[in-house]
């Protein structure tokens, strides 16, 4: 597969209607309340973000993707949202989003959104409209509502657990103020699911990417893609029944789970996709579609929404074996689809990979299920952590990626080389999944701690009123200031190496080497551009050529242990 006309090679006003620009762009994920806080309530907002763009387009990315901004009471970090063609007042208003949007494309940044389609919030206008509506209402069809079983209907209508812990079923109180119903949420209580059967739904969220593409928002970030379209023939069927049917190494293979990756949820996706290819050039999106392999390349479809994560990488120990491996499938399945692949180390889900390459084998795995949301330390203790080895192997890791065909997705914080914050006390921490498991998960907040700005002040240049999430003092050395301009700091490591990567990029193909070593792996892309990364503990000989960028400093003709450079 090859797609000449890439960034290396477009500019100006051919850039910005190239329909293929996310096929190998650098993204750069936003999570706007830990950015940057413009007006010191230590909440980062819209105008924080157009604050920094200088910074990002220094940096070299193509594309931010901002993770939600709604309106929202932040149960879930503001993946309950309130209303979906708004701004969070906390956070701005349109008018600054409007700012925002033509900063970024003003510095050749493209923007995506992230939109949340299986659930609203508990206080969408819709959801309150529901509670105080009767039984089989046009207002609760909007939603997934049951009657309960037992006698009183006091029993919930199914088994069934949520994501974050407990069951996945609520009972309201009638208006009445008789127990009532109960309606499903997969995630928190205060995150219900909507009725993709219903077709006033599937209207309005056209209507919302409308909205948003017309306000110049390039594509979309589509949370839970797989979890849209249910199943829920009665009897439902039980957690048992669910486990016993589930013969896939990674999720059901069939479509057959009643609310994970139907086939009928590929019909919502034909309809977004008509939306998107109404615009020139059409909106893109990526799915976060936590489904068995054999069935990701629909969701990465031309027909559907284009692209989908593979979180592969992110899942893998620092391994030459895992990563070539699955290097190999992924650029195959992209080629299947028709999509490019999509490359992923950290985001606002997980532990931060700086931290995980510094964890024994296996200490900072996440055990993932098709939910898409088992992310948290597997109990590794800290005093197991060494935190240079994996600066060092993240280091190693993220030049290797981008030198990848694909999409190379970032995440904030990390080109500054943050280690996951662990030492937040119980008290300050924010992340449901924390408190509906508590002493079993530490939750994602750990990842989610406001960026270090400066090395100095109460938050660290966040912004003057402090931080929502508290900063460990630890950050001082990894603050932007700190690194700005510092040769062989990890943000100079992640500026060079963005640039080099639009000015290489010039098709979607790559040639495995034979490097000699199980721990060595050598690959070519198109104009003689060389990448080679040493996973082993000993150095091992440099091939020749010129040096372009290494992860770290090189040993003569020797490319040390942990490490990745790439050559001309």
């Amino acid at each position: 597969m090859s797609n000449t006309a890439t960034l290396a090679t477009l500019s100006g006003s051919d850039l910005a209607a190239d329909p293929n620009w996310w096929r190998q762009a650098s993204v750069y994920q936003i999570y706007p309340r830990s950015f940057s806080d413009s007006n010191g309530d230590g909440l980062g907002d819209i105008k924080g973000i157009t604050a920094k763009v200088p910074y990002l387009k220094q940096l070299g990315i193509d594309a931010v993707w901002l993770s939600p901004f709604y309106p929202s009471a932040l149960a879930d970090g503001g993946y309950d949202v309130d209303d979906y063609r708004d701004v969070d007042p906390k956070l701005g208003t349109l008018a600054d989003f409007d700012e925002m949007s033509a900063a970024l494309h003003a510095a050749g940044i493209k923007l995506i959104a992230d939109i949340v389609p299986n659930h609203s919030s508990n206080r969408h206008v819709w959801f309150q409209e529901a509670l105080a509506s009767p039984r089989g209402s046009a207002a609760r069809e909007r939603y997934i509502f049951r009657d309960g079983k037992g006698e009183n209907g006091e029993i919930a209508p199914s088994d069934w657990e949520s994501v974050f812990g407990g069951p996945a079923w609520e009972r309201i109180t009638e208006p009445d103020g008789t127990p009532g119903q109960w309606y499903m949420h997969i995630f928190a209580k205060e995150q219900p699911d909507l009725n993709w059967s219903n077709r006033e739904i599937r209207d309005d969220f056209l209507k919302t990417l409308r909205f948003w593409s017309d306000r110049g928002v390039d594509g979309f970030r589509v949370d839970v893609a797989h979890a849209l379209t249910k199943d829920l023939t009665e009897p439902l069927i039980s957690k048992v029944e669910l486990s016993a049917a589930n013969t896939g190494t990674d999720g059901f293979d069939d479509g057959s789970h009643p609310f994970w990756d139907r086939d009928e949820v590929h019909e919502v996706y034909a309809e977004w996709r008509e939306v998107f290819n109404e615009y020139n050039p059409p909106r893109t999106a990526v799915a976060e579609a936590w489904v068995h392999a054999s069935r990701r390349a629909r969701y990465a479809s031309p027909q559907g929404l284009g692209q989908a994560f593979n979180f592969d990488l992110l899942q893998a120990d620092f391994d030459a074996d895992e990563f070539r491996e699955i290097i190999t499938r992924n650029l195959a399945e992209a080629t299947e689809s028709g999509a490019s692949s999509t490359w992923v180390f950290s985001n606002h889900d997980v532990v931060r990979h700086a931290t995980r390459y510094g964890l024994p084998k296996g200490g900072g795995k996440h055990a993932q299920g098709q939910d898409g949301k088992g992310w948290l330390l597997a109990g590794a203790p800290a005093e197991e952590l060494d935190v240079e080895l994996g600066l060092r192997r993240a280091r190693a890791a993220t030049l290797l990626m981008l030198a990848l065909p694909g999409s190379a997705y970032l995440y904030q914080g990390e080109e500054l080389g943050l280690q996951e914050v662990a030492e937040i006390p119980d008290a300050e921490r924010q992340d449901p999944t924390f408190f509906r498991n508590k002493g079993v998960e530490i939750g994602r907040d750990g990842c989610r701690v406001p960026l270090p700005w400066a090395p100095e002040g109460t938050s660290f240049g966040f912004g003057d009123g402090g931080a929502h999430l508290p900063q460990p003092a630890w950050f001082a050395r990894y603050a932007v200031a700190a690194q700005d301009g510092v040769e062989g700091s990890t943000l100079e490591l992640y500026r060079t190496a963005l640039k080099f990567r639009r000015e290489l990029q010039t098709s979607e193909e790559m040639e495995w080497h034979e490097s000699g070593s199980a721990d060595v792996l050598h690959f070519s892309r198109p104009g003689g551009w060389q990448t080679v990364t040493n996973f082993g503990d000993t150095p091992v000989e440099l091939p020749a050529g010129e040096v372009l960028v290494s992860s770290g400093p090189l040993d003569g003709g020797l490319l040390p242990a942990n490490t990745t450079v790439w050559l001309r």
